[in-house]
């Protein structure tokens, strides 16, 4: 998973809050999303930790587990979407467009949130269905990191698409200023708490 690139998203017609599903199933399922983000950041060879921090790492901190973040989207495509440059958190500004929209209500709120794609991600072998979801909710600056957090999705083939906030992780400039990352538009900025995935990340705690 490359953290720097990864968008996950959501769709456009409001459905209802948690997508039933077997609890065990679905614990074992975050449970090997949770033991591969800890493979990869203590692999040298695909951390983005800092030197130093790589010889403390042990593993990250998670949210537990939550089947009510794990929800189904109505999902809508956006048509004749213009490319733009996304901000990041440093000077460059990859071109992204967007590719849809989710809706889904959770905790008793209706959220929309947009799905993008990047550009010169698409052309690249295995990406052409790759799709990046960056959101901020309100556990931001808390909780989680400061600055948002990324869901990996894939084109879906109806008009649903599967959101698991359980999988929600940080960017690499989380762990190391060296990464340039895209910055959530302020339009996916969620008005609750996403009590799931990845939290911050404290060097001296691991």
């Amino acid at each position: 998973m490359k953290y720097f690139f990864v968008i996950i998203f959501l769709s456009a017609s409001v459905l209802t809050n948690a997508q039933p599903v077997r609890s065990g199933m679905h614990k074992k399922e975050v449970k090997a999303f949770q033991k591969s983000l800890n493979h990869e950041f203590a692999d040298p060879k695909e951390s983005p930790l800092t030197v130093e921090d790589q010889a403390r790492f042990k593993k990250l901190d998670f949210f537990p587990i939550d089947s009510k973040y794990r929800v189904v989207a109505g999902f809508s495509l956006t048509p004749d979407a213009h490319p733009f440059e996304m901000p990041t958190s440093t000077d460059r500004k990859p071109m992204y467009r967007q590719y849809g929209a989710v809706t889904f209500v959770l905790d008793g709120k209706s959220c929309t949130l947009r799905i993008y794609q990047n550009i010169d991600l698409t052309k690249k072998e295995g990406y052409s269905d790759y799709l990046f979801l960056p959101f901020n909710d309100y556990t931001n600056g808390n909780e989680s990191y400061g600055g948002g957090r990324y869901l990996d999705l894939t084109i879906p083939n109806a008009n649903t698409i599967l959101i698991d906030f359980n999988k929600a992780y940080n960017p690499y400039c989380a762990y190391n200023h060296k990464y340039s990352c895209p910055i959530p538009p302020a339009e996916n900025k969620l008005d609750l708490e996403i009590r799931a995935g990845v939290k911050a990340y404290k060097a001296h705690d691991h």
